[in-house]
């Protein structure tokens, strides 16, 4: 087996993040079952709000903790945030229901329906875990399998944020119904953030891959994680290019693996200085998807890709004579042109280039001459990076929570303070500074990019899927209390409902032709169409299919796409598949010649 860094002497916490995309849940998995199969006992937890570490193990799991079949002394749990939010919710209306009238139980229940619900449910259940011995008392090891970055963050943020709200603060308007449960919480709060900055019982490891957007992210995460006390001591570089793989004997190295080994290695040899001082593994790429025991054991063995003639490992050709997908970006945008304006949100999992797609589709809208916004709500976005320059007609924003939370609490206390005494608006203020401050904030700016679609295109490049679904859920808590407030009597139009019109508004969900990105856009797509939104299309990105690969490592990569392509175009309305690319699609050029 490989001797790894992150795993020498394991402590009892170990946290594996990153951004979208980079392996995160495969590498936390292999972990878990090496552990496992080394006799530990060990408990794998899932706080991402749109995991998948059920569909990787091939089992079920949920919000119990689930013995896993096959491994030995191996359990898993997936904080599911609807089963917390509703459990917690049980929790503070039981002891009340049958003491107040009906119409108080309705409206507490609404009160505690919204994001900010969901997200302190979610997050008790993560700091009990930290913080509780007894909890995990059967373990000897609990790895945690985060959401992407920019939502971990937050998440490791909040022991720290709720703790001085708790301390400093004592507002219940905004939070009332939430915070009712908080101030029982406040000693687990305080354990929990020492056991997160305690390097002898928590290892935290960040995950990239070798991509330079991918490790720049990376240096990110280690600076914010810094500010707030918690160290970062291992980097884990997930799926490189097995040095083995190229050229047969006596015949050069074709063009498409050239480039992908030129930019890996330039990517690792350039990452920031503050990253590259920390202890690093690299983890090669295996032929097989990551779906499986078998196939998550394989993923840090200490195997490295043989080719033949033949095919692969001696294996006969899988491919054959391939016919590379035709499907180009530019139909859809086309079609998109034709409405005008209108709202087009590009959607998924982390890491599948969601960014890229958004900001190829407003450079194209903005070379047709049209006006566009493009726009993000991922909290770890940088969409300069990936246009590198201005293009004309297109502006470029981005809902920042921090100032979109001082936007809020100022624009607040002016209209709701002026109207208070001293003593009242120091209450107010103490009241914004909740963490749950930031979720209204920032569904006001979203709502407010939703109505400047009626005029221009907007384009959207959204959070992970799970982060993105909070903020859906936000719209419909707000349309539930507008429609309660409005009754029947007067017209109105909320986000929401603008979110709902397949003419207002196109969702483009963005994939990779591998297992776990297609179910989990399918289970995306679901999720939209039970809150009434039909997604428009969908984009298969990074295809090496669609590349049409000679080296036969990659071309066996390039069979295993093909059937989940096929599903794909059994789920969606309208497909693009975009191969990939020698070079990385960044800066106009490369954006437009993307959306041709």
């Amino acid at each position: 087996m490989t001797t790894l860094a992150f795993l020498d002497t394991p402590p009892r916490f170990l946290f594996f993040t990153g951004k979208g995309g980079v392996g995160k849940t495969s590498v936390a998995c292999a972990t878990a079952i090496r552990l496992a199969h080394a006799g530990q006992r060990v408990l794998l937890v899932s706080t991402d709000p749109a995991s998948n570490v059920g569909q990787v193990l091939g089992i079920h799991i949920g919000n119990t903790i689930t013995p896993i079949p096959h491994v030995v002394g191996l359990s898993a749990l997936e904080i599911d945030p609807e089963q917390a939010a509703a459990a917690y919710r049980e929790r503070i209306i039981a002891p009340v229901r049958d003491l107040l009238p009906a119409v108080e139980i309705t409206l507490m229940t609404e009160q505690l329906s919204g994001s900010c619900t969901t997200e302190i449910a979610s997050f008790n259940e993560f700091t009990d875990l930290l913080a509780t011995p007894e909890l995990t008392a059967a373990y000897d090891h609990v790895i945690f399998d985060t959401a992407p970055t920019g939502h971990t963050i937050r998440l490791l943020q909040l022991p720290g944020s709720w703790t001085d709200f708790l301390n400093e603060g004592k507002g219940d308007a905004s939070c009332l119904g939430p915070l009712s449960g908080l101030e029982k919480q406040r000693a687990t709060y305080a354990r929990a953030v020492d056991a997160l900055k305690d390097p002898a019982i928590t290892r935290l490891v960040l995950v990239s891959r070798a991509q330079k957007s991918s490790l720049a992210e990376a240096a990110r995460t280690l600076s914010e994680l810094a500010t707030i006390d918690i160290a970062c001591t291992n980097l884990v570089i997930n799926g490189v290019l097995p040095a083995s793989v190229g050229a047969k004997p006596g015949a050069s190295e074709d063009e498409l693996t050239t480039a992908i080994r030129t930019r890996e290695s330039a990517a690792i040899a350039q990452m920031p200085a503050a990253l590259a001082a920390i202890t690093t593994d690299i983890i090669d790429l295996k032929i097989a998807n990551m779906m499986g025991v078998e196939a998550l054991v394989g993923l840090l063995a200490d195997e490295q890709a043989v080719e033949h003639e033949e095919g692969v490992g001696g294996a006969p050709w899988v491919l054959g004579v391939m016919e590379a997908p035709h499907a180009p970006l530019r139909a859809i945008i086309d079609q998109l042109e034709a409405d005008e304006h209108g709202l087009v949100l590009c959607m998924g999992k982390g890491g599948v280039g969601k960014t890229t797609v958004a900001a190829a589709i407003a450079v194209a809208l903005a070379h047709r001459g049209h006006d566009v916004t493009l726009t993000t709500t991922d909290p770890a976005a940088h969409l300069s990076e990936t246009l590198q320059g201005e293009v004309p007609s297109l502006t470029v924003t981005r809902i920042d929570p921090e100032s979109a939370t001082q936007i809020y609490r100022d624009r607040v206390m002016k209209s709701k303070g002026s109207k208070l005494d001293d003593i009242g608006k120091a209450a107010l203020w103490e009241d914004l500074q909740s963490p749950c401050t930031e979720e209204v904030a920032v569904f006001q700016q979203f709502s407010r990019a939703v109505h400047e679609s009626q005029n221009k295109f907007v384009i959207v490049d959204t959070a992970p899927t799970g982060h993105t679904l909070l903020l859906l859920d936000a719209a419909g808590s707000y349309h539930r209390e507008v429609a309660r407030q409005m009754g029947d009597s007067i017209a109105y139009i909320t986000p929401l409902m603008r979110l709902q019109d397949p003419v207002a508004t196109k969702v483009v969900i963005v994939t990779l032709a591998e297992p776990t990105p297609v179910m989990e856009a399918a289970e995306l797509q679901d999720d939209l169409k039970r809150a009434g939104i039909a997604p428009y299309a969908w984009v298969v990105n990074n295809s090496l299919a669609a590349a049409g690969p000679s080296s036969p490592f990659l071309r066996q990569r390039a069979a295993n796409e093909l059937p989940q392509i096929a599903r794909v175009e059994e789920l969606a309305p309208r497909v693009a598949v975009i191969p990939l690319l020698a070079e990385e699609p960044i800066g106009e050029a490369r954006l437009t010649a993307l959306g041709r």
